[in-house]
């Protein structure tokens, strides 16, 4: 019955579900009957909340696969080139033969290890074919500053084994341009969603919760420019996304005066393999805006969205990145750090003797607390 009310609604109409408690009610069998009686209704109730909230979840799930359409274009990739002019005879490449990576630097920076993998055997390659980049946000935060933060890391780790901080190369940490595809453009359409509010209060000898179910409708249109995608295999997009966001407002045209010292890789996943990701970031941009307009309601799950693309430009641009990749027992550990801000992510290991000293404290109190606790029954 629920969800026949729930499909037969309109637009902007809403309905309630009212779930009743028994209060507790002294000496008369009758009551104990009814009360038993309303605690299966709110049972019941509580359970037909709980899948109606799976149902949207999975529409809003559902929705976010649905295939944006586009305006037929495709993004605009003719302002990108090759021509660095004379800083072409300044620049220089190394390839990793161990994960690939393809890093370009200046004549006055040498590459000794990969910042990717660790490899400590890079090769010289030929500067070519290489896209220059349009922008560059500068390093803000210094080697030191990284070594600093990754320090403080590991201090607020208690099963960090000791052995870990103390091998761990800290010196070696690289400072990388991570390159991306900055996307222009425009997105237009609308998305439903389906919100509730939850009202509960007291009738009598009743408790009553009453769940008003709405449907949610936003339309709209919003303009982006330098929506940024990851173009790097060899960066983890988890990685990038977690240390997220940067300030683009201290993005300066590309200069080679900002490569001394750095690496930069270059990109080696295409506009075209990135532009699923960045459809999906750009919609996402336009179902925020208008999600954020929904307010006054306990829950609110996007069920259905209708989202247009006109592609704009696209544009390379280089990020600052630190990077410490450290072997550790036969396993690798990567670190990174934003340049801009220094938000760190980085996965660490768990030192297993920390961890049984841990549970065997735990159990050693739980047990004196037992035996205190007897002991005072026991008087």
């Amino acid at each position: 019955m629920l969800y026949e009310q729930l499909n037969s609604l309109k637009e902007g109409q809403h309905f309630n579900i009212s779930v009743i408690d028994w209060k507790a009610h002294p000496c008369i069998n009758i009551a104990e009957i009814e009360a038993l009686y309303a605690k299966k209704v709110a049972k019941a109730a509580e359970a037909a909340r709980k899948q109606e909230e799976t149902e949207a979840a999975q529409k809003s799930a559902e929705a976010e696969e649905q295939q944006t359409a586009a305006d037929g274009s495709n993004w605009d990739t003719s302002g990108l080139n090759e021509n660095w002019g004379a800083d072409a005879d300044n620049m220089k490449t190394y390839c990793c033969p161990s994960c690939g990576a393809e890093l370009i630097c200046d004549a006055t920076t040498a590459a000794t290890s990969c910042p990717y993998c660790g490899n400590p055997s890079v090769i010289p390659g030929q500067f070519s074919g290489i896209l220059k980049p349009d922008f560059v946000l500068p390093f803000k935060l210094s080697k030191e500053d990284a070594i600093k933060a990754l320090k403080k890391h590991y201090l607020k780790k208690p099963l960090l084994p000791s052995t870990f901080s103390k091998a761990n190369h800290l010196q070696e940490i690289k400072g990388v341009y991570v390159p991306f595809w900055m996307y222009d453009g425009e997105a237009s359409g609308s998305v439903e969603f389906h919100a509730t509010t939850v009202h509960k209060y007291t009738s009598g000898d009743y408790e009553v919760t009453e769940i008003s179910h709405y449907d949610v409708r936003r339309a709209g249109s919003v303009s982006f420019e330098k929506i940024p995608v990851d173009a790097s295999s060899k960066m983890p997009d988890d990685y990038m996304d977690s240390i997220e966001p940067f300030n683009y407002a201290d993005l300066k045209p590309f200069s080679t005066a900002y490569l001394p010292g750095f690496l930069a890789d270059k990109y080696d996943v295409s506009v075209e393999d990135s532009r699923e990701r960045a459809d999906k970031r750009c919609a996402g941009s336009l179902v925020s805006a208008l999600e954020r307009t929904v307010s006054g309601y306990t829950s609110c799950n996007e069920t259905s969205r209708d989202i247009h693309l006109k592609r704009g430009k696209v544009h390379y641009a280089l990020l600052p990145v630190w990077i410490l990749n450290t072997r550790w027992e036969g396993k690798d550990f990567l670190f990174a750090m934003n340049g801009q801000t220094g938000k760190l992510v980085g996965k660490l290991p768990v030192s297993t003797k920390r961890v049984v000293g841990l549970f065997a404290a735990i159990a050693a109190l739980l047990i004196a607390i037992s035996v205190t606790a007897l002991l005072l029954l026991v008087r």
